[in-house]
């Protein structure tokens, strides 16, 4: 599957799902694509790994780093800062399969120009 492939499927998922009875605004996009950084950033802030799971109890227990696959989370919610990561690329391809955008050449055509840019380039610190 590639990637627009696969934003189609995400969107197809949140239409069945009902976050598209409305049409929606960029707007709106691009705050709920930024409340999504910002949880990865609170997981960070609170110390979580990367990807966890709470089981029944209310224990943590931690996936890690390259056996995410969905074998190791059950039926557990995925937690954690990469896990709100993806979600911030669910709702990125979400919104591009909605607009029919052919988001796979784009960041290709990007990453072919970033790779053509001067080291540090605009001279920014972060």
């Amino acid at each position: 599957m590639n990637i627009n492939e696969l934003a189609v499927e995400i969107h197809r998922n949140a239409v069945e799902h009902g976050w598209w009875e409305e049409s929606r605004k960029f707007p709106e996009i691009a705050a709920l694509i930024h409340s999504e950084i910002s949880e990865a950033l609170e997981e960070y802030r609170n110390g979580r790994p990367e990807a966890y799971v709470i089981v029944v109890d209310g224990d943590l227990v931690d996936v890690p780093r390259m056996e995410t696959d969905i074998l190791k989370f059950g039926k557990h919610k995925p937690e954690g800062i990469a896990v709100e990561l993806a979600d911030a690329i669910i709702r990125i391809l979400d919104f591009t399969a909605s607009e029919g955008i052919d988001i796979e050449s784009l960041i290709m055509a990007k990453h072919e120009y970033n790779k053509t840019r001067p080291y540090r380039h605009g001279g920014k610190k972060i």
